[in-house]
């Protein structure tokens, strides 16, 4: 099923988190600290994420001082193509180089409030969400170019210390793949934006 991102409130701290890459090496968020920092959320069998991949290396790379990294929250027994090889797989083939996450606790894709695949986080060098929101507005079928002209125009803004102006377009894909009723979880799925800005601190 596709949905459009939450558009978390602008401002919100970025989640703490500790992943492993495809490698095993653990990748921390206090490791990224002190400049901006691109979290997206992919995976590797969503016909979204295939739609904009390649495009998506080619903006990264001309933005050497943003940091990326990728993260899939799927879970593999509902999506076997997001386990790790074929994750790997993915990058291989989208010429992406940045680290790849795996969360398989799905903590930190709730901890974001990522909604489907792909979502895009960029937070400012001072750890606050600057734009959320697609890389253009093109999707699989609508006939629009995969630019990522939205997603470059605010790499370049943040890296420089401006502000992204609003609005910004949801970005839109496939549904993340929760795993129903995991244990500890303590995830309710919000009702409103309002409850969203309720839940998350700000700056």
């Amino acid at each position: 099923m596709a949905v459009n991102s939450q558009m978390v409130p602008l401002g919100t701290r970025m989640p703490s988190f500790e992943l492993p890459d495809l490698a095993g090496a653990l990748v921390r968020s206090a490791d990224l600290a002190g400049g901006p920092v691109l979290v997206a959320f992919l995976c590797n069998h969503c016909p979204y994420v295939k739609h904009v991949e390649s495009v998506l290396g080619e903006v990264v790379a001309r933005h050497p001082d943003v940091t990326v990294v990728a993260v899939c929250p799927n879970d593999t027994t509902a999506s076997p193509d997001d386990a790790p090889e074929h994750l790997a797989e993915q990058a291989r083939r989208a010429g992406w180089s940045f680290p790849y996450l795996v969360d398989e606790t799905q903590e930190v894709g709730r901890a974001f409030h990522a909604a489907c695949t792909p979502d895009f986080f960029l937070y400012a060098a001072d750890g606050t969400l600057a734009y959320r929101g697609a890389m253009d507005g093109s999707t699989p079928g609508n006939g629009v170019p995969v630019t990522g002209e939205l997603l470059d125009d605010a790499m370049t803004r943040v890296a420089t210390g401006q502000d992204v102006p609003e609005p910004h377009r949801p970005s839109r894909g496939c549904s993340i793949k929760w795993r129903q009723g995991a244990p500890g979880s303590g995830f309710v799925d919000p009702a409103t934006a309002d409850d969203i800005t309720r839940r998350l601190p700000r700056a």
